[in-house]
């Protein structure tokens, strides 16, 4: 972090001198939430919840980000608690002993990765047993990522553009398709295809710290379409690529679900997403200044079926609300 090359960016500051970059973090892991999360795809969240450790920081800064409370980090100090390598450490093993977490899921945690990475394997070594999940924006470098190999069980990347246009426009960053599909590359490469295991109900003590657990009247956002094999299960290992529709983009969103199909078939799992919110930053423009309609959405899944895509999920209902961005309040950190 002397002269930081970490992301795509490689902006080249010193962070161990308290300089920062695009992402807006010094060499200081900052933490926004840590506790159980049930609005992943089901076979993350199962009905025990998965351990989202969210992280402060991006290095994309996409213009409608969902998450911008806590991922801008150009003006000052980034929103979040700072916490040691430990002290990480520590979260995993509570999320998994005490809280009954089906996995940990790292959010956003790409300008940190040689913290986390020894924080996995300092948790594995003091008897983390549970999958890793990676949850990224998918901007990555494969160098980084090989930091990763052997410590990650599941990759849950994003694959936003296929346009260098688009991404240029949206997130600044024209040769985004070309770093995702080398991410993702890696990625598969790395964990291989999917496995799964069936699902047991934990049962946790009561009075514990972190989010309350699920009642039963709470439901996962998503829809399963594909092998029946999956329902039901959790996933242990395997690549799920997540796309965000954005309205007026259906035309983009097919050529990202074409590229992902053609490339890895069903040896990876698709996840269509519908949940776009215009925040403030947004709400004037005439297209991400509003929803995503049934009609934009229905179109993408339809095709997705109509290519023969047999892995993946959809959402159900209305799911662009901003009820399902969690409460960045540190929640589980100390």
């Amino acid at each position: 972090m002397r002269e930081c090359r970490l992301c795509p960016r490689e902006c080249g500051v010193d962070r161990i001198a308290g300089e920062r970059g695009i992402c807006g973090a010094s060499d200081q892991i900052i933490l926004a939430r840590a506790a159980l999360h049930f609005w992943e795809e089901p076979v993350i969240s199962g009905k025990n919840g998965s351990g989202a450790v969210f992280f402060s920081g991006c290095s994309l800064g996409c213009v409608y980000c969902q998450n911008a409370e806590i991922s801008s980090g150009k003006k000052g100090d980034l929103c979040g608690r700072a916490v040691t390598t430990e002290q990480l450490t520590r979260i995993f093993l509570r999320l998994q002993d005490r809280e009954g977490a089906n996995n940990i899921n790292l959010v956003t945690a790409a300008h940190f990765l040689p913290q986390v990475s020894e924080a996995i394997r300092r948790a594995k070594e003091k008897g983390l047993k549970i999958p890793v999940i990676y949850n990224s924006s998918g901007y990555e470098k494969v160098e980084s990522l090989r930091l990763l190999e052997g410590l990650v069980d599941v990759y849950l990347p994003d694959f936003k553009y296929m346009s260098p246009d688009l991404s240029g426009h949206l997130s600044h960053a024209p040769d985004y398709p070309e770093i995702a599909k080398a991410a993702i590359r890696e990625m598969v490469r790395q964990v291989g295809g999917l496995r799964f295991r069936q699902e047991t109900r934990k049962t946790v003590p009561s009075g514990l710290s972190g989010t309350p657990r699920a009642s039963q009247g709470t439901r996962s956002p998503y829809e399963e379409e594909g092998s029946e094999n999956t329902q039901s299960s959790l996933i242990q290992r395997g690549v799920i690529v997540r796309h965000l529709l954005l309205p007026g983009h259906v035309r983009e969103a097919k050529a990202v679900v074409r590229y992902l199909y053609e490339t890895y078939g069903n040896k990876i799992m698709i996840s269509m997403m519908n949940q776009y919110t215009p925040m403030d930053r947004v709400r004037e423009d005439p297209l991400l200044g509003r929803k995503v309609t049934e009609r934009e959405y229905r179109r993408l899944w339809e095709y997705a079926l109509e290519i023969g895509v047999e892995n993946g999920f959809i959402q159900e209902g209305k799911t662009a609300e901003e009820s399902f961005i969690p409460s960045w309040d540190g929640t589980g950190i100390l």
